[in-house]
């Protein structure tokens, strides 16, 4: 039975999501469909979602905390971080339910063990920056990969303490005002804001010594918090690009129950990219 998948989220009209994953379900010759839905809320996606054709969906800003209402279950995981950014469909009719998960912290924890792996190294302590639906991911990857101390900055320090006090039951989160505020220098570094609201001075003093900085933003590729973790030797960076690919596989596993086949999906990439380029070149972008 063919299925319609789509990404649901406010101002994502370039996502390369659909990239991903059209180039998965070719693959496997699945006669499944990605597309893009904006909204300015979930509930603009609700007779998608009710729809027998609808087989699955990635959750992004800004409604991964609100998308749970039109769930029947939510994994343990998610209901932990209290995000969803997928949406698992299984039966039909009226034995049919979605279900809410999150890929974000388990793309997030393969990446930190593949860095502890090459590295021989298991850091101590972690910041994340950002205190939105992909902050909460990426502080539970953080813990789950025993990191030991964990700091929050955000510029809102009141929603970066309902975050804090939100997982307090499960493991601390240290909230400082500002990156300059840091005890300490962190090993492992993860921005969850768009780049666009940065530069790179805000993380003039952040690196020292060695470590893993990720930007889960991609727009522009090259963010301002990875050009300045470039200029410190010993510091690896992960870009957005690579942090959407760790959890699309999840998803696609999730939502097919296949292997996703990761060479296929990251080569779909390259190739739009290089349409975009082209594109860009002739004006027409």
């Amino acid at each position: 039975m063919s299925k319609n998948f789509h990404i649901f989220g406010k101002g994502i009209s370039f996502s390369i999501s659909p990239t991903i994953h059209n180039a998965g379900f070719q693959h496997y010759g699945l006669p499944f469909t990605y597309t893009i839905h904006e909204s300015d809320s979930i509930d603009g996606a609700a007779s998608l979602i009710a729809s027998d054709r609808f087989g699955g969906a990635s959750i992004t800003m800004p409604h991964k905390l609100q998308v749970h209402n039109f769930c029947n279950e939510q994994t343990e995981t998610a209901r932990l971080i209290g995000a969803i950014n997928t949406l698992i469909v299984e039966g039909s009719g009226s034995d049919r339910i979605v279900t809410g998960d999150n890929t974000d912290w388990s793309g997030l924890y393969s990446i930190m063990a593949a860095h502890s792996t090459k590295t021989q190294n298991q850091p101590s302590t972690g910041l994340v920056i950002g205190a939105g639906g992909a902050s909460r991911a990426a502080l539970y990857a953080l813990h789950k990969a025993g990191v030991k101390r964990i700091y929050l900055v955000n510029r809102t320090l009141a929603t970066a303490k309902k975050v804090r006090d939100d997982f307090k039951t499960m493991f601390d989160i240290k909230v400082v005002p500002s990156l300059h505020d840091l005890p300490e220098k962190p090993e492992v570094v993860i921005g969850t804001v768009p780049a666009e609201m940065t530069t790179d001075d805000q993380f003039s003093s952040l690196f020292g010594g060695r470590g893993l900085c990720v930007d889960m933003s991609y727009k522009p590729r090259q963010t301002p918090l990875l050009a300045v973790a470039q200029q410190n030797q010993g510091w690896d960076t992960v870009t957005g690009v690579e942090v959407l690919l760790a959890q699309a596989f999840d998803q696609f596993l999730l939502w097919t129950g296949l292997e996703p086949p990761k060479n296929i999906m990251a080569e779909a990439i390259v190739v739009l990219d290089g349409e975009r380029a082209t594109m860009a070149k002739d004006g027409m972008l």
